[in-house]
């Protein structure tokens, strides 16, 4: 989900600019407190649990930044966004980070001007209908309405697809991915059109989630990650190098089990500096040098969260696929810790 490429480019460039003069990394510790941006509630993504508990996919990079700057995961204050609202709270500086599910592209990296400290979901755009409807392909949609969150690049890319196929729809517009569901269930659209990960997390809140298809399609590359302010380098490295360090530990085997044993020391090198036993990275960050550890025990490694959060296990039941380790043939890969 996703992505405005067009919303008042000029105000929230201005206010980013204005934001990012301010040391966030020193607005954060000073608060004792992380104010990250998440989505307004996405099944394993992010969402309140039962005791009104953030948990999620997203949720867990914010808690890991918390812990690797506050060494505390849960100093963490969550602040709810749409598709609309996201960049605003960004670049006014109401929030540190944003870790939900939104699209790097070119606009809002350079015009918008925010910064991706990296890629944690690799997706693409898909479609969801009911299977009833008895569609086996997109593009067999014509004539359909479709329900497409405003504010987003699933907009245009929803526009890019149909024409390429000559093909028409009416457009059925939502702010929030529970607006989305109301309406889709309720049968105001044929089509739910999102990332596809964001169908998986919505079909699986259903309650008869065998009742609707995701079709074959991908009609885009959406590369979701979280995102920082332009100016401010010093805290963009520090979401970066968190956001890596995550992924660095699946592939050196350091896991939410063996952390302990690990840190007291290892014959590989990468490991110790990862871990604060060997170097000076956290100095270089203006960390404690267990800055990464603390990360990894927030919530595991990368492919701990993904199997908690999201995995084929969990009722949204992703396969890993693209967001693989690139050892195991996905893009997933951090440079080195050295």
């Amino acid at each position: 989900m996703k992505k405005s490429v067009i919303l008042g480019v000029a105000t929230v460039a201005g206010l980013a600019a204005a934001a990012a003069t301010a040391g966030t990394v020193d607005d954060v510790k000073a608060r004792g407190k992380l104010n990250c941006g998440v989505s307004s509630g996405l099944a394993g993504f992010s969402l309140p649990d039962a005791n009104g508990e953030w948990q999620g996919f997203d949720v867990a990079v914010c808690r890991a930044v918390a812990a690797a700057v506050l060494g505390d995961s849960s100093a963490v204050e969550f602040v709810p966004t749409t598709g609309k609202t996201r960049f605003t709270a960004l670049a006014s500086g109401e929030i540190d980070m944003l870790a939900r599910n939104t699209t790097w592209t070119f606009s809002r990296d350079v015009d918008l001007k925010f910064e991706f400290a990296g890629v944690n979901y690799y997706d693409g755009q898909g479609f969801m209908v009911p299977k009833a409807l008895g569609v086996s392909s997109a593009k067999e949609l014509d004539g359909a309405t479709v329900c497409i969150q405003t504010g987003t690049t699933t907009e245009l890319n929803l526009a890019d697809f149909f024409r390429a196929n000559n093909i028409s729809y009416e457009p059925v517009p939502i702010e929030t991915n529970a607006e989305a569901q109301q309406q889709y269930l309720a049968g105001a659209c044929d089509v739910y059109t999102t990332d596809a990960s964001g169908l998986a997390a919505t079909r699986a809140t259903f309650e008869n989630p065998g009742d609707h298809v995701l079709l074959p399609e991908i009609i885009s590359k959406e590369p979701l990650g979280p995102l920082v302010r332009h100016g401010d380098h010093e805290w963009g490295d520090i979401v970066r190098w968190t956001l890596n360090a995550l992924v660095s530990a699946e592939e050196l085997g350091v896991t939410s089990a063996n952390i302990d044993e690990l840190s007291a020391g290892t014959d590989n090198p990468e490991v110790n500096r990862l871990l604060g036993t060997e170097g000076t990275l956290g100095e270089m960050l203006g960390l404690n040098a267990d800055w990464a550890a603390s990360a990894i025990k927030a919530g595991g490694n990368y492919g701990e969260v993904f199997a908690k959060n999201i995995g084929e296990e969990t009722p949204i039941g992703l396969a890993r696929g693209l967001n693989a380790q690139w050892t195991d043939g996905g893009l997933l890969y951090s440079p080195p810790f050295r």
